[in-house]
């Protein structure tokens, strides 16, 4: 997961994700100059993105039962990226109860939770 960029959960609504933008700059507007940030005196111009993506969070936990991810009736996962797109890759750990032999208990322990494409 690239520095600048969150993963969290909330209500998939298209409302609620131009508040989140607005809001989100508001508190860190972009500002390219090193007058804003001091970040930007090492010749980068992203402090702004890292500031939103501390805002937001880098990771989510989601509990599973009976194999299924376990949501809210309008949550789900999403990525935001606030410094243009980049190569994503997704890391999901499964902690859970052990069987016998061994294995954690997972329907599919490999199933990704989204595309992020």
């Amino acid at each position: 997961m690239y520095i600048a960029a969150s993963v969290f959960i909330n209500d998939d609504e298209l409302g609620l994700h131009e508040d989140y933008k607005k809001w989100l700059e508001g508190l860190a507007p972009f500002d390219a100059s090193a007058q804003r940030y001091r970040h930007n005196r090492t010749g980068e111009d992203n402090a702004d993105a890292y500031m939103k993506r501390q805002v937001m969070g880098r990771e989510v936990v989601v509990a599973i039962t009976k194999g299924k991810l376990d949501f809210g009736p309008w949550e789900e996962i999403f990525y935001g990226e606030f410094d243009g797109r980049r190569a994503k890759r997704v890391l999901v750990k499964v902690i859970g109860e052990q069987r016998a032999r061994g294995t954690v208990r997972s329907d599919n322990d490999h199933a990704p939770l989204f595309d992020p494409d």
